[in-house]
């Protein structure tokens, strides 16, 4: 039996969305990959993978942070 996991399959479908021109996408197209790509953030946050690049992104913003004052 294959078994296909969701995350990767929306990431294949995002990378394939993302691909087209912009000018050949309507706003219908563009909301919809709004929320492909949601659902991809929520699947994969609670995974390990999600959770490094949580903190990555915090690292990155707190630098940020602390650079601007």
């Amino acid at each position: 039996m294959l078994t296909i996991n969701v995350a990767v399959l929306l990431a294949v479908i995002v990378f394939f969305r993302l691909r087209r021109r912009t000018e050949a996408r309507s706003r219908t197209d563009e909301k919809m990959t709004v929320v492909i790509v949601l659902a991809l953030g929520i699947l994969i946050a609670p995974t390990p993978a999600g959770q490094g690049i949580l903190n990555v992104l915090e690292e990155l913003a707190s630098g940020v942070t602390q650079a601007s004052r």
